[in-house]
């Protein structure tokens, strides 16, 4: 009789009580598991990149034309494959162009050379502007010459001298 539970004198109040103590239990997971859901909504938002993020790229070109066909989203140098030529393109598409020369160290050697030639070419310049001393007569020894200009129908006439000495200043002892 004790284990019929439609037992009538049975007091079923605690098992009442206990299973309502559940029902709010799971009444409360419930609502907590709703809760983040509603809380949170799902981001659908994608970023995509459209432009490369490395602004120090450097690049590679034949001739202007190769540059000019290339699309650039930041100031882009170019260089020539020799490294003679910069081509600089700008966002907007201007091009500026610059010659390169490798700039050598130079040490104290070879400032004394570029020293020495400077006055080599400096006494040659005087040797050559140094006027000549002669002792041949250029009127009397010049060799005349006539030719027919054909163009026109007249004669030139060219004196030129035959010879000429130099005679050195050296110092007498």
């Amino acid at each position: 009789m004790y284990n019929n539970p439609y037992f009538a004198n049975y007091n079923s109040q605690p098992s009442i009580d206990r299973i309502n103590a559940q029902i709010n239990e799971l009444e409360k997971m419930k609502e907590q598991m709703q809760k983040p859901i509603q809380q949170q909504p799902t981001n659908l938002t994608q970023n995509f990149q459209l432009a490369p993020t490395n602004n120090h790229t450097v690049r590679y070109a034949n001739t202007i034309e190769d540059v000019e066909k290339e699309q650039v989203f930041y100031d882009t140098p170019f260089f020539s494959k020799d490294m003679s030529v910069l081509w600089f393109k700008s966002a907007k598409g201007d091009i500026k162009t610059y010659e390169l020369n490798e700039i050598v160290p130079k040490d104290s050697k070879d400032f004394e050379i570029e020293y020495l030639k400077s006055q080599i070419e400096e006494l040659k310049g005087k040797i050559d502007n140094e006027q000549f001393n002669s002792n041949v007569n250029t009127e009397q020894n010049a060799t005349d010459t006539k030719r027919n200009d054909e163009t026109n129908g007249t004669t030139t006439e060219k004196t030129e001298p035959t010879s000429f000495s130099k005679i050195s200043r050296s110092k007498k002892k």
